[in-house]
């Protein structure tokens, strides 16, 4: 009967748009409090604050829902119809990441997610809670333990059905279902993603030193950027696909049929000198409904200083040089930066 209606939950979420589904036990498993614990030792977390675990929550389903028995791990495929990488050669564009293109996935899938328990409570009972990345969830074990994928050796999660491309969710329920098997490791002695890292943030395989990750430092990271760095960012302003994109999972995968995750297209290959003259008001309309909103003008425009100096092109030094007393200081260190290095090549 449980079986009967895992098949049921199933077949209802995909339904409503998610492309896997899987059941996990929502006990904790003392590896994932460790793993973050090791994490946090070495201080990996930077400016990512909310990631410490002083309460306990983090790595134990059962400290954001006591009475929780399963946790339903939902995947939403935003695979893109393009190669994420074609933007890097055009470097008088800024490359925004896959994930935040189109529109903000959290509202997308909370969405959703609350359809789906909704429909459980009301068709066969229990207590729900759902989550979309903003709550101490450690999605990614749950999501492995739930048969949807395996951390991949740039530690974000693959799919055999997907490749690199899934957003994750989660309903967690008092029903008693049985747990799906884990995923398995697939991984092999590929280590492109590695390889792919602009900036060496995966120095070893399935461990990653955020503050040196391009998507960490562009969306996270609050404050000016250390130069070393800056130098082998690119023309990336939010995010980086890299390691995602090298994957050779992906040519299993597909382009997303979520009309909502589809590529704006003023979001696609933005022109830098557009961006860089951004104000307050100009880069709240742009980014509307998208997760980049969420960094703020300051520290974007940071980011696409970073891009303008990283350029070569003579023809952005005057946008430069029209920040450098920017009332952020953020931007005029960055725009300091820029000067200087389009005025040395």
């Amino acid at each position: 009967m449980a079986d009967d209606l895992k098949k049921i939950i199933r077949e209802q979420a995909h339904g409503l748009g998610f492309d896997a589904v899987g059941f996990a036990d929502a006990e904790a498993d003392p590896k994932d409090a460790q793993a973050l614990s090791r994490f946090l030792a070495d201080g990996r977390q930077g400016d990512m604050g909310w990631l410490n675990n002083d309460d306990g929550r983090r790595g134990d389903p059962k400290a954001l829902m006591p009475e929780a028995k399963t946790v339903i791990v939902l995947g939403a495929n935003y695979g893109p119809r393009e190669d994420p990488l074609a933007v890097l050669s055009r470097s008088d564009r800024g490359a925004i990441s896959v994930y935040a293109q189109g529109r903000d996935y959290h509202d997308v899938l909370k969405k959703k997610c609350k359809q789906l328990g909704r429909w459980i409570a009301d068709n066969h009972g229990g207590a729900i809670k759902v989550f979309v990345d903003t709550a101490p969830v450690m999605e990614k074990p749950l999501a492995a333990r739930a048969g949807i994928g395996w951390q991949g050796k740039h530690t974000n999660l693959l799919s055999r059905d997907f490749g690199s491309w899934l957003f994750l969710a989660e309903v967690f329920t008092t029903l008693d279902l049985s747990p799906d098997a884990p995923a398995t490791d697939h991984c092999g002695s590929c280590d492109r993603c590695l390889r792919a890292c602009p900036t060496d943030a995966l120095a070893e395989p399935y461990r990653i030193d955020p503050r040196q990750c391009i998507s960490y430092l562009t969306i996270e990271h609050k404050g000016t950027i250390a130069p070393e760095l800056m130098a082998r960012m690119g023309n990336r302003i939010y995010g980086c696909d890299d390691c995602l994109a090298v994957c050779p999972w992906n040519k299993f995968g597909r382009p997303s049929a979520e009309e909502a995750f589809h590529p704006r297209f003023e979001l696609t290959a933005p022109r830098l000198a557009d961006l860089v003259a951004l104000d307050d008001a100009g880069f709240r309309e742009l980014f509307a409904g998208s997760p980049v909103k969420r960094t703020g003008r300051d520290r974007f425009v940071r980011n696409v200083l970073v891009a303008i100096g990283n350029s070569g092109d003579q023809g952005l030094l005057p946008a430069a040089r029209a920040l450098i007393d920017d009332p952020s200081e953020l931007v005029a260190q960055a725009a300091r930066w820029a000067v200087e290095r389009l005025a040395g090549s």
